[in-house]
């Protein structure tokens, strides 16, 4: 193109095709390679996405942007017209929400959806402890609703008052806008989704593919209803209906999004916000979970044996994973952890021990002997036991499904306990076991942890512990979080306008007088 001076410029153009081993800069100093698979794969109209930590590639075929593109466009315009919308009808929202899920047909038509989600996911070799709805997860969706529904009213609340002389300043809570949600096939979290609405936000949203006919009968049969019945805009929880990864990519690339909350672990939700970072979209990201516990010398054994049963219940993310034991009290206190385990296991399906190496020695000859069955997602099979663990492996997340899982290190003292959940955990949850005050005071100054507590693990949620539904439960694996906690729940997404009263209609910067009009 050429510019009326004459002068030569050239103007950006699409990209159209990618040819295998085509160089693509990322991070400023280095380059990734396109595959043969993704050159033959993409089209004219779709994107790529390039990951600037990592270099990853990311290809979103133009469906699957345009689906992305549509959600989130619903969520904008609905944000564009909440500001109309009166608390009140926020609150019917939630009670007609509630109410659909407590109705029994709702109910039966969202379990046959998730019934044959069950089924394929089994036949995929797929996880499905946290996929399969219960009495226990409806009740846990219809109260967590029910919560938001009788929650206060954050929009409008002052939060300072700022008084001079002849006018007036303040902090005002308002919504932040649309929210991003990429999330884990867990259908309970609709309800934790849903609550930034208590503030005035909108969301759009995407559930694992394991999940997804789950989640249409949800929105299909629950949420959509509910939204018209209060009256709020259309869009204002609007679902990413793909299976596709690159919807969820597409949708974190979006530049309208307000906030981008990922929940899930690993390697996929790092990626989810990196993407998001590069739009120029904060985040708030779950991570790597699993929680550790320390048994000090000051232990009361029955108080530890309670703690550790009680925090191998079922596996998420605050499940008990990495327990320490110190060397002083080691000879009574495995015993009882193993215990522990082995009754976890009774209420479960079997146990799995991982030791570390040098502590191997400590097992009773049964354990390093024995060999049991182990419920992986790809079905039960006989595996040792127990089976040594280096250090570097402490931190290692076990996934289990139906078999109780955890690692086991003896210590020498607290510190180097504290030492090791710093270098090696996802830095989560800690919990340490001791009658000892002072103990418990150094522990919380010396972990790096958001969640410290003296007993069971799993008391970290924000509505078990909070009667909030949360967005997510934020870990310290990439540095501790500017400004706010590690639970996000949904009230806990907002802005702050400022808003000023002008009392005296002279004011002026320099003290100069109001001229008379007309002079």
């Amino acid at each position: 193109m050429v510019d009326d001076g004459g002068t030569s410029r050239r103007t950006a153009g699409r990209l159209e095709s990618l040819t295998p081993g085509q160089a693509i800069p990322f991070g400023g100093d280095r380059v990734a390679h396109v595959s043969p698979q993704l050159a033959a794969a993409f089209r004219a109209g779709d994107r790529l996405l390039v990951v600037q930590d990592s270099g990853d590639l990311l290809h979103v075929p133009a469906a699957e942007q345009a689906t992305a593109a549509g959600a989130v466009g619903r969520a904008a315009a609905a944000f564009a017209r909440m500001g109309e919308v009166p608390d009140a009808a926020v609150t019917a929202f939630f009670e007609a929400f509630a109410a659909r899920l407590a109705d029994d047909a709702v109910w039966a038509a969202i379990a046959g959806a998730n019934a044959r989600d069950v089924e394929q996911a089994r036949a995929r070799g797929r996880s499905t402890t946290r996929l399969a709805v219960s009495d226990a997860m409806r009740r846990d969706m219809i109260e967590g609703l029910r919560a938001w529904a009788g929650a206060e009213a954050a929009r409008g609340r002052v939060l300072e008052r700022v008084e001079h002389p002849g006018w007036t300043v303040e902090q005002v809570v308002a919504p932040l806008g649309v929210v991003g949600f990429v999330f884990e096939g867990r259908p309970n979290v609709f309800a934790d989704a849903t609550g930034v609405i208590r503030a005035g936000n909108t969301v759009v949203f995407r559930i694992g593919s394991d999940a997804l006919g789950t989640a249409r009968a949800i929105v299909a049969e629950a949420l959509d209803p509910a939204i018209t019945e209060a009256g709020l805009p259309e869009g204002c929880a609007a679902l990413v209906d793909s299976p596709a990864h690159a919807a969820g990519w597409a949708m974190f690339a979006d530049p309208r999004l307000s906030l981008a909350v990922a929940r899930g672990s690993g390697a996929a939700v790092a990626q989810l916000g990196a993407i998001a970072r590069q739009a120029g979209t904060p985040v708030s990201l779950h991570g790597t979970g699993g929680a550790w516990m320390v048994a000090d010398a000051a232990a009361d054994a029955d108080r530890f044996f309670a703690a550790a049963y009680h925090s191998l219940d079922r596996k998420v993310c605050n499940t008990l994973n990495t327990c320490c034991i110190v060397e002083a009290r080691a000879d009574e206190l495995v015993p009882v952890f193993l215990e522990a385990l082995r009754k976890a296991g009774e209420r479960r399906r079997g146990c799995k021990l991982h030791v570390a190496e040098q502590d191997l020695s400590r097992l009773p000859e049964a354990w390093r002997a024995g060999r049991g069955v182990v419920v992986r997602a790809e079905g039960p099979r006989e595996e040792p036991l127990v089976e040594p663990l280096a250090d570097a492996e402490l931190g290692r997340e076990w996934e289990w499904e139906e078999t109780p899982e955890v690692s086991l290190r003896i210590v020498a003292d607290l510190a180097e306990a504290a030492a090791l959940f710093n270098a090696h955990s996802p830095r989560f949850v800690a919990a340490l076991i001791s009658e000892d005050p002072a103990a418990h005071a150094r522990f919380f100054a010396a972990v790096d942890a958001p969640f410290v507590g003296d007993g069971f693990t799993r008391w970290v949620d924000g509505q078990y512990a909070l009667k909030k539904p949360e967005l997510g439960l934020s870990n310290w694996e990439n540095g501790r979080l500017f400004a706010r906690g590690g639970v996000l729940a949904g009230d806990g997404v907002f802005s702050v306008r400022t808003r000023v009263t002008q009392a005296d209609p002279h004011l002026d910067r320099g003290g100069a007088p109001t001229p008379p009009r007309g002079s």
